[in-house]
């Protein structure tokens, strides 16, 4: 991505010299996460949280919230890595891994990223069908359209970016607030599904699976590290220090809205299907059911989400993939060029006339196996003292970090046991 203009950078330089202070002074450090938190707020995560809610009510919502927490962790994880060594995690990967790991690595992140439009970009064209009833082909053209058009910005640096990815996730995150109005949500079991674990059956387990895999974002894990490599002209550690909490604090609070969306979203599909529209597991279903239920106001803000959420993520999307390949590889191609790779996938299941939502799941699990790779390899440099310095994560930090990755690698192993037929003990029921 391009840099800042000279007022950004000048300003940015006056606040790490102590001379401006204030709120004002540390948005101009903003940007990066909210960034990165579109990847949390996909339409992947519709997917996923509309049956978690339909079929299993608030009992999922723990897996939501426990995605959540990882994703903060690895997404701080990403940022301090960009910032302390002013390179990318596909950099660092490149210069530092055996060739042959760093193919694998590539080709494994290249088709994750796929993965990832394929559920932007049909959420977006989706939503955009519904809400105009036109053919999803039509949606399709539209959200390629409108995606390509604010990636144009990129050129005009960081902050045009920032300012219109923030206005969409405003706009989602205003929807779900409206949609928890509206929906008559049973608190206490809410409260219940957070905090207790609970895992029903088989079905649970691949849903579970697929939340995990549509929050925490191999994609994200890339592109953090990326947009904060070089936000700042740090002299010392110090600098990089005050930088440091600037970006834990966007973090915390970029991922936590991130999640109360998850979490609403999970409400409200629970809230309007699970007492006797349980079969409900697509977002046309979801589209249709709701406004008998809560009223075309839920439908129409639920569609308006919707169309938000794909535009923006898919536009995230394309720049993670630009970031990757020339990270990895050093080869940049134009954007346009990127924005037709990455959406031919999702042309090519809508022609072959296969159930939308179901290829939204599906993208999903595919993303939830592919994210050890970028996981494992940011626990590996974020932990080496010859590259952060004192900044290397502690022996707390580390752990919590490999316990995520764990629980993420033990239900990536319990699902394909799963998939391939092998008994899962605690799954008999």
């Amino acid at each position: 991505m391009s840099g800042m203009t000279h007022r950004t950078r000048t300003g940015i330089a006056a606040v790490l010299r102590g001379e401006r202070h204030g709120l004002r002074a540390r948005l101009l450090f903003a940007g990066p996460a909210i960034i990165a938190s579109v990847a949390y707020m996909d339409p992947g995560n519709y997917a996923t949280n509309i049956q978690a809610g339909a079929g299993y009510g608030y009992r999922l919502l723990w897996v939501v919230l426990l995605a959540n927490l990882i994703a903060m962790l690895f997404q701080a994880l990403s940022a301090r890595l960009g910032i302390v060594t002013g390179r990318n995690l596909a950099e660092l990967s490149r210069d530092h891994l055996p060739r042959p790991l760093v193919w694998v690595m590539w080709a494994v992140s290249e088709i994750a990223a796929m993965a990832t439009d394929l559920a932007e970009f049909l959420g977006g064209a989706i939503g955009l069908a519904l809400l105009f009833n036109l053919p999803l082909m039509v949606g399709m053209g539209i959200t390629a359209i409108v995606t390509y058009g604010i990636l144009v910005f990129e050129g005009r640096g960081f902050r045009p970016m920032e300012l219109i990815i923030g206005a969409l996730v405003a706009v989602i995150g205003l929807c779900y607030l409206a949609e928890v109005l509206i929906a008559p949500i049973d608190w206490a079991e809410a409260g219940a599904g957070l905090l207790t674990p609970d895992l029903p059956d088989a079905a649970a387990l691949t849903i579970a699976v697929g939340i995990i895999g549509a929050t925490v974002m191999p994609h994200a894990i890339y592109l953090h590290s990326g947009l904060t490599q070089s936000r700042a002209d740090l002299r010392d550690d110090a600098d990089r220090r005050k930088v440091l909490r600037f970006s834990n604090v966007e973090v915390v609070l970029a991922l936590a809205v991130a999640g109360l969306v998850n979490i609403a979203m999970v409400m409200m599909a629970a809230s309007a299907f699970h007492r006797g529209h349980t079969e409900v597991a697509e977002i046309e279903t979801a589209y249709h059911t709701l406004t008998p239920l809560l009223g075309a106001a839920a439908a129409g803000i639920f569609l308006t989400s919707l169309i938000a959420s794909g535009i923006s993520s898919s536009v995230v999307g394309t720049m993670a993939g630009q970031m990757i390949m020339q990270g990895f590889l050093h080869i940049r191609i134009p954007i346009w060029l990127r924005r037709a790779i990455t959406m031919l996938p999702a042309f090519a299941v809508v022609a072959a006339g296969v159930n939308a939502t179901q290829a939204l799941v599906v993208s999903q699990v595919i993303l939830s196996i592919a994210l050890p790779v970028p996981m494992l390899a940011l626990l590996h440099f974020s932990a080496r003292r010859d590259l952060m310095g004192e900044f290397a994560v502690g022996l707390v930090l580390r752990g919590l970090a490999l316990l995520g990755a764990a629980v993420v690698l033990g239900l990536n192993f319990v699902l394909l046991a799963d998939v391939f037929g092998l008994p899962v003990p605690f799954l008999a029921g």
